[in-house]
């Protein structure tokens, strides 16, 4: 009977152990899963920038699908793939979507509007853009008020005079907001400061493969208008440097929150979620 007891007592043993080679195979499938699914269906995006202020915040949190343009060699997650021509399942972008864009030799990723297709004369004279020699549609909206907080600090060196205080006293950042219209009839909101030196440059044809990529906050945004070495995209970007199109927001944070779980809650932002990044469009 001692001796039944000790056999059944290892077979309990054994059967308890953990199988260390299971579990790391689990992990492993995980991990692959999830980046299979970040790379090539969608992943979520993070706004560090004012670039695509008012249509996006500092703090944003958004959905990036990866297969509307088909996949290419910035898909990945992890950007660590050299320059290779041409997309699988490839199509063009859309005038007026947001997209992913990742600058060629550079790991960052940029979120940027499709302003310019293949083919396209684009040009800037006095904060007024025009495609092939027309202006594009613009609707003065007037002042928008910003809500000011750790994530929007209205930095008077990039937004003069903006500085103010609404009807309660909040603080909150006054911009001049000019509804643009491209000409597929995309529609968004730009932010326009005054004079800047971001307001002028001179004609580009879009090359043959390459869009024209612009911010929304065209007085505070390095983009196709800047060169490389200003941080910005130098120029029209090959198409095979679009990452992904954005979709919508799923949630925003104000900055205040700190490593006290007690000050999560309070620094969401309301009314954003489940904001749809896709520009107005007419019905067809």
């Amino acid at each position: 009977m001692a001796k039944e007891l000790a056999l059944n007592g290892e077979e309990d043993h054994g059967r308890g152990g953990t199988d260390w080679w299971s579990e790391a195979r689990g992990i492993f499938w995980l991990v692959l899963a999830v980046l299979g699914f970040h790379s090539l269906i969608a992943k979520p995006f993070y706004i560090p920038s004012e670039s695509m202020m008012p249509t996006l915040l500092v703090g944003d949190r958004l959905v990036v699908t990866k297969y509307p343009y088909g996949y290419s060699y910035v898909t990945p997650t992890f950007h660590i793939l050299p320059f290779i021509d041409g997309r699988l399942f490839g199509s063009l972008p859309k005038r007026g979507d947001i997209v992913i864009v990742t600058p060629t030799d550079a790991r960052t990723d940029y979120i940027k509007r499709v302003i310019g297709l293949p083919g396209d004369l684009v040009e800037m004279h006095g904060g007024i853009l025009y495609i092939d020699g027309r202006p594009v549609q613009r609707e003065k909206l007037g002042t928008r008020a910003l809500k000011v907080d750790d994530n929007l600090t209205c930095d008077p060196d990039h937004y003069p005079g903006a500085l103010g205080r609404d009807a309660t006293g909040a603080l909150v950042c006054n911009v001049q907001i000019v509804r643009e219209t491209l000409p597929n009839g995309s529609s968004y909101d730009t932010i326009d400061i005054g004079p800047t030196t971001a307001d002028n440059f001179a004609p580009v044809r879009v090359p043959a493969g390459h869009v024209w990529l612009m911010g929304d906050n065209r007085d505070n945004s390095a983009d196709s208008r800047m060169s490389i070495a200003q941080s910005g995209l130098g120029g029209a970007v090959p198409i095979e440097n679009i990452g992904g199109r954005a979709e919508f927001i799923t949630f925003s944070l104000d900055g205040s929150a700190s490593w006290n779980p007690l000050s999560w809650a309070g620094s969401f932002r309301s009314g954003r979620a489940g904001n749809s990044l896709h520009p107005d469009r007419p019905e067809t």
